[in-house]
């Protein structure tokens, strides 16, 4: 019994180790090498040097933020303009770090602060795929988890740097649209593996109209974060009513 009890212990703490963080990214790092890649190209033919490139993947750390601060450089938009853009853009990295902090709530602040200040769509999506079946979440798995990510991110960022000075045109070859083809996957896969269509349809169409009346009536970046909102308050409501 006592032998049983010592396996089952090890094969939990093996489950939330730094090790297996890292392997639970490595689906993502793919699409982390292919992103990075075009984001560092889409970077370096609007004029950004290789330093610059590192210190927007190590700082900014957003793909989609560094796809449309790259763009509005090209386009000759002024800092102010680029820095407001960017920080409405990633005003949801708000939401996802507040959606996975009630399983951290056992850390210490600055262990929470670490967690939140390298999570992404990506490593969001695998976390709250994950916490979901947990109480508690584990720093040295969310570590691996996010560590793993920022590293291939930087890497790849670099390699295109690198090799984009040869691609002058990167919609050519649509690297443009590695992006959203990057989140259509985990969103697909997310959705086969829930299994809810019922609310899944019911979220994707309150999103949708919330998205366009916000548009509509507000601004087009306040219109997302408005059917973010909404759409998520609603899927969790029917979840917990249902």
């Amino acid at each position: 019994m006592r032998e049983n009890e010592a396996a089952l212990d090890h094969r939990v703490r093996s489950d939330e180790s730094f090790m297996q963080g890292v392997k639970d990214c490595l689906p993502t790092v793919l699409g982390y090498l292919s992103i990075g890649f075009a984001a560092g190209v889409v970077e370096k033919t609007s004029g950004m040097s290789l330093a610059e490139i590192v210190l927007m993947s190590l700082l900014l750390y957003a793909g989609s933020a560094q796809f449309i601060a790259a763009g509005m450089m090209v386009a000759g938009n002024p800092a102010t303009a680029i820095i407001f853009t960017v920080f409405f853009v990633n005003l949801r990295h708000l939401l996802m770090s507040a959606a996975i902090a009630p399983y951290f709530r056992h850390l210490p602040f600055w262990k929470n602060v670490s967690i939140g200040a390298l999570l992404t769509d990506e490593t969001f999506g695998v976390a709250a795929t994950r916490l979901s079946r947990k109480s508690k979440g584990s720093y040295q798995w969310m570590s691996g988890l996010n560590l793993t990510g920022y590293i291939n991110w930087l890497i790849a960022n670099v390699a295109g740097g690198i090799f984009g000075q040869w691609i002058t045109a990167p919609e050519k070859f649509g690297l443009d649209f590695a992006l959203p083809a990057m989140f259509i996957g985990l969103f697909m896969l997310q959705l086969i593996e829930r299994s809810k269509y019922g609310v899944d349809l019911l979220v994707a169409i309150s999103a949708v109209v919330m998205a366009v009346a916000g548009t509509v009536y507000v601004s087009e970046s306040a219109g997302v974060l408005i059917a973010i909102i909404i759409a998520a308050s609603i899927g969790v409501w029917v979840e917990k009513w249902k």
